[in-house]
């Protein structure tokens, strides 16, 4: 372009420079870069252009120079003026800056305050912002310090949520965050040892709270029996009569048990009362807001499980004492008391089906812990406490929701245990009356002493009533005390049955079972080892027969008693009856055994004193002493017999008759008596015929004609043979139902004959010169040899 019109392209430049649009730097490049010469160029209208500008300037400047010169004149004339002015306007300004100097250092101070004002301001609106993150850090170190650890995390929560985001540019709110979570480490561990604090506590203390929480059971029930037993008096009906507690008593009892729970009301313990459970709700709410409830959960039922085991461990002395037993339950019911606390008061820190499974395992061992410790216990007392415990130990725990079915039929194991204790018991308690015994009728000397004795036997003899007194009871002293004792066992066996939530019906049938054990086997067992004692003669023995009729004819009452506990009727299909009568029945049996046993060893005693003298020439004339003295004996003896029954007396008085008899023929035929001669057969006649005597005398009425003299009818029938020497009738005879010898034996005969002929050639010296001992002699060699043919031909015959 600038070729084209050079001239009007450095106007254009100029116009552009003069304008001030574009970027000087550019333009000039533009001038410089179009062709050579162009800067030569290029001044030179810059230059006449500059030359048109000063004219221009010239030519305003001379159109206003008058003016300015006036203007000059003008400032001349107050040139002074302003001298003046400045001179004036000096001062003033040195007045006012010495006026100014307190103003300005007023107006700092305010400038100084306002800066101060506005920091402040600021510093508070800050602090404002501020104050709530560390008032509600200082909340959370006061919670901290006081152990209020759930609040402290839930300050916490508050914290992170709300007030750190408003601080959070500030170093001192990082450091709080950077706390926080060792903070909460901190409530975990603390937290976690209160718990582990709290298991510890109540391991050791279960028992006090097991213990608080039996009491109140019991008290409960005794409370809700008492007025059972009230209204039912009140009502007119009985729950069982018990003569030994009469209606009075009742009211006292219920009396006394209202007295107490007055007393014991203010006194009444809950587990919140023993137990501090904050430790548990503490840690679990930690947990909880901590999101770690699960391992809290399983912490802690790993824990009371096996605090359960050490509970459920027995102490190995446990059997000995009734305190070694209530330890056992009370710590085990003060872990389940703050089990079913725990269950009820918390959101699934356990649950029913832990708590139940818990006590299956509980349950289970218990009751092989007292199936084995309650049998080493033979006190039937403490037998009982552990029952009472039991049921007390059962009630409780039915109490807070735990079935207890199998505690009661533990119960039934034990029961049957215990009346084996009560059995050994009174097996000891009927030795010692028996003992104590004098075996004699009792006396009784006025009606005070005969009322006070059918008051506690029952006896009835309208005769003896009739009788003057002083008269005697047919029975011997331990009568009424076995009969005493045999209440008294009742009573003890219905102790047992109380509180095992059993009708009338099943207790009535439990006491009737023991009481048929207590007859069966300890009364009978007691009564045949009595009989059995080497002591008990033959009075003692009559004595106790005489005992056990009476006892027997007892039963029946026993039987009444035992129905007016239970108020079950006799006429009940199910009702057991009592074996008393089999009892006595068997004990009379043994008795009159040993009465037939000791009457025969008595004549035994009395046969070893005889003294013969088999080679005597002739009989003394008289019966041998010691036979009187036995003949003597056995009339005495029978004497006592006649309050017998009749068949044991006759029974026992032929069976002594026989014993005799059989005692005389063995002594007869004695393999160490070699030698007889026919004075001591004529003088043991003697004895014989003292024997028939007494058997004729009737010692005991009731035998019927000769039925006594037939227990002699061997030895009479043998003796009679030798005495008169019918030797021939015998041999003819042998065999014949009609034979007058029909009892004695080819043996008998030739044993007695074989110690005749000895004797005959030892003491006949000269019978060779006497004809008619010689004559003899043969018959008995005769009739030895018949003899023997006999008793040969007898035995191959057999």
């Amino acid at each position: 372009m600038l070729e084209e019109d050079p001239d009007q392209t450095y106007e254009n430049v100029l116009a552009e420079i003069q304008s001030f649009e574009l970027p000087i730097e550019a333009t000039l490049r533009s001038v410089y870069d179009d062709q050579p010469n162009a800067h030569k160029k290029f001044m030179e209208k810059l230059d006449a252009c500059i030359r048109n500008h000063d004219k221009e300037i010239e030519k305003m400047c001379n159109f206003h120079h008058q003016g300015f010169v006036d203007a000059i004149t003008e400032l001349l004339k107050v040139r002074t003026d302003a001298e003046k002015l400045k001179v004036q306007v000096t001062d003033t300004n040195r007045r006012f800056q010495d006026a100014g100097k307190e103003v300005i250092v007023q107006t700092e101070d305010i400038i100084r305050c306002r800066i101060q004002q506005r920091n402040i301001t600021t510093v508070v609106e800050k602090l404002q912002l501020c104050l709530p993150v560390l008032e509600m850090y200082s909340k959370l170190k006061e919670q901290m310090s006081t152990k209020r650890y759930y609040s402290a995390l839930k300050t916490m929560e508050q914290l992170e949520n709300v007030y750190f985001p408003r601080v959070s540019q500030y170093r001192f709110c990082q450091l709080m965050i950077e706390n926080l979570p060792k903070l909460r480490e901190d409530i975990k561990e603390i937290s976690m040892s209160d718990l582990k604090d709290f298991l510890e506590s109540i391991r050791k203390h279960s028992d006090k709270i097991g213990e608080t929480a039996m009491k109140q059971a019991q008290q409960q029930k005794i409370f809700t029996v008492t007025l059972q037993k009230q209204n039912n008096v009140k009502f007119g009906k009985t729950v069982y009569i018990n003569d030994r507690i009469p209606e009075e008593r009742n009211e006292i009892v219920l009396k006394h048990a209202f007295e107490e729970e007055d007393e014991n009301e203010e006194e009444v313990l809950t587990v919140q009362d023993l137990v501090d459970f904050s430790p548990v709700y503490q840690c679990l709410h930690i947990y909880s807001v901590l999101g770690d409830e699960e391992t809290f959960e399983n912490y802690y039922r790993k824990q009371r499980k096996k605090q359960a085991r050490l509970v459920l461990q027995p102490q190995s002395n446990m059997h000995e004492t009734v305190d070694g037993y209530r330890r056992y339950f009370t710590q085990i019911v003060g872990f389940f008391v703050v089990e079913d606390h725990i269950l009820h008061v918390t959101q699934g820190l356990v649950t029913r089906a832990y708590t139940d499974e818990l006590w299956n395992m509980a349950l289970s061992k218990i009751i092989a812990v007292l199936r084995a410790h309650s049998s080493y216990c033979t006190d039937p007392d403490l037998v009982l406490e552990l029952k009472n415990l039991i049921v007390i130990f059962a009630d409780t725990l039915q109490g807070y929701g735990f079935p207890v079915n199998r505690l009661f039929d533990l119960l039934f194991e034990i029961r049957d245990q215990y009346n084996e204790t009560l059995l050994k018991k009174w097996a000891g308690v009927f030795r010692d009356i028996f003992e104590e015994d004098n075996y004699s009728p009792i006396p009784i000397v006025s009606e005070e002493e005969y009322r006070a004795i059918i008051s506690k036997f029952p006896f009835q003899d309208p005769d003896l009533e009739k009788q003057p007194f002083p008269k005697k009871l047919p029975m011997s002293q331990s009568v009424p005390h076995i009969y005493i004792q045999v209440k008294e066992f009742i009573y003890a066996s219905l102790k047992f049955s109380e509180s095992l939530h059993r009708s009338s019906t099943e207790i009535d049938d439990m006491l009737r079972k023991s009481t048929n054990l207590l007859l069966t086997r300890t009364l009978s067992s007691c009564l045949l080892n009595l009989i059995k004692k080497p002591h008990i003669g033959l009075t003692e023995l009559v004595q106790i027969i005489i005992n056990t009729t009476h006892l027997e004819q007892a039963c029946k009452y026993l039987e009444d008693f035992i129905t007016n506990i239970t108020n079950i009727s006799q006429e009940t299909v199910h009702t057991t009856r009592l074996y008393g009568l089999s009892t006595f029945k068997d004990a009379r049996h043994a008795a009159e055994g040993e009465i037939y046993t000791k009457l025969n060893q008595k004549i035994d005693e009395f046969v070893q004193l005889a003294d013969y003298d088999w080679t005597m020439s002739e009989p003394d004339g008289r019966a041998s002493g010691y036979l009187m003295d036995l003949i003597n004996f056995l009339r005495s003896i029978f004497q006592v017999f006649t309050h017998l029954p009749g068949k044991v007396a006759q029974t026992a008085c032929m069976s002594a008759c026989q014993h005799l008899s059989t005692s005389l023929m063995q002594m007869l035929l004695d393999s160490e008596l070699k030698q007889i001669s026919m004075g001591a057969v004529q003088q043991f006649n003697l004895d014989v015929i003292q024997c028939e005597l007494f058997a004729s005398s009737e010692p005991v009425p009731g035998f019927q004609g000769d039925t006594l003299q037939l227990a002699f009818i061997d030895l009479r029938q043998l003796l009679d043979l030798f005495m008169v020497w019918d030797w021939s009738t015998y041999l003819a005879d042998y065999g014949q139902p009609a034979s007058k010898y029909l009892r004695v034996n080819p043996n008998t005969a030739l044993t007695l004959l074989e110690k005749m002929k000895d004797t005959s050639k030892k003491n006949n010296i000269f019978a060779q010169f006497r004809k008619n001992d010689r004559d003899k002699q043969k018959l008995i060699e005769t009739v030895v040899k018949q003899l023997r043919s006999l008793v040969n031909g007898m035995s191959q015959h057999t």
